[in-house]
């Protein structure tokens, strides 16, 4: 593949409902869609994840597009790409920048795909016809409004809720919904809301009876979550902590955990993710997709990458209507009594709504291979 043109296209969406974590709450989310063109006139596409704030990691909206633009676009220009997993070869010299990298790599696989006129999942090795749907529920601002959430969603056929938790908004939420739902595959999510000072009370989760408590301390502490998880009958999953094969070889070879959320944009691309997932399975070390409030581009790709076969537990994959009034792809993703179907046509099995990207582009940015200038 020659890669002739990449066009970025910036987007602005507002979520239907506000999402509150430990780190504050978000009301919209800004990002950018991916267009790659290659020397035959296929189209890849892919989604930027990065936040507009470094509040999850380093990475914002307007890094990526630095980073992007002037840095990996140029390394794709520079020469033919034989296959995907190229891509993260051709990158190494640009440290980290995982969901830039990303976000360009996703789009390479998905014209790769097209090309070979397979699914995406296919191409990546995924053998599910369909894949199992968790969803993840913000702090509510009361508990009644929480179970009146988690009811509904029950009902919808999700396959395990995810609460997010934070000091002075864990334990008495957990004993409620508990109460509320006894049999519930329940995990709390805490991004990096503790410390090894509250060993004690993070030890209290185990009452509930929790799929896993996820990324309770720092992003870079694998060694204090190997000394936490020995004191936790809770599996630890690791989330933040895990921006490549290496950690997560570091993580399991330490027992810093016991399951691995694996986000494809923070580990730098759908081939890492593949390599985490190839480890996993050799170690017997159940994983999941962890979600980023993606669009309909991101998503599919998430579905792609958990149709492989190390992606065990249900993941945030959910449908558009979760998040967005409309979404920019067609049909929209959608789910039925927590499955959605793994898409069967080449690439990752969407269109995209131009109409609707349109409605929500804020920018555009075209860069051409040939004439080696960036147009506006």
């Amino acid at each position: 593949m020659l890669i002739k043109q990449v066009v970025l296209h910036r987007l602005q969406m507002q979520l239907k409902a506000p999402f509150a974590t430990s780190f504050g709450t978000m009301k919209d989310k800004e990002f950018f869609i991916i267009e790659m063109v290659d020397e035959a006139g296929f189209r890849g596409f892919g989604e930027s994840v990065a936040f507009i704030s470094p509040w999850y990691t380093e990475e914002t909206v307007t890094t990526v597009e630095h980073i992007m633009k002037d840095f990996l676009i140029p390394l794709l220009f520079h020469a033919p790409i034989n296959h995907p997993d190229d891509v993260s070869v051709r990158f190494s010299p640009i440290k980290r920048n995982n969901m830039a990298k990303a976000a360009l790599e996703g789009a390479v696989w998905d014209l790769y795909a097209k090309r070979k006129k397979l699914p995406l999942a296919t191409c990546l090795g995924g053998g599910k016809t369909t894949i199992d749907v968790g969803i993840s529920i913000g702090i509510q601002s009361t508990i009644e409004e929480l179970l009146r959430k988690i009811e509904q969603y029950a009902l919808e056929g999700y396959k395990r809720v995810k609460l997010k938790v934070k000091p002075g908004y864990d334990l008495e939420v957990l004993k409620e919904v508990r109460r509320a739902f006894p049999n519930l595959p329940l995990m709390a999510d805490a991004n990096s809301a503790y410390t090894l000072n509250d060993i004690a009370h993070l030890q209290r989760f185990d009452d509930f009876n929790l799929l896993m408590i996820e990324q309770p301390l720092g992003q870079d502490d694998i060694v204090e979550h190997a000394k936490l998880q020995k004191e936790l009958q809770t599996p630890i999953c690791l989330d933040e902590s895990i921006y490549s094969l290496d950690d997560a070889k570091l993580a399991i070879e330490l027992g810093a955990c016991q399951i691995i959320n694996v986000k494809v944009g923070r580990v730098g691309g759908l081939t890492e993710a593949k390599k985490i997932n190839d480890y996993c399975k050799v170690h017997n070390i159940p994983i999941w997709c962890g979600g980023m409030l993606e669009a309909g581009i991101g998503r599919a790709h998430n579905i792609a990458v958990t149709a492989l076969d190390q992606f065990i537990l249900p993941g945030d994959t959910s449908p558009s209507n979760r998040y967005w009034e409309k979404d920019i792809v067609v049909p929209e993703v959608k789910m039925e009594q927590g499955v959605i179907q793994v898409p069967t046509t080449p690439g990752i099995g969407y269109e995209i709504d131009w109409a609707t990207v349109e409605k929500y582009r804020v920018e555009r940015l075209i860069l051409e291979n040939k004439q080696n200038r960036i147009g506006i």
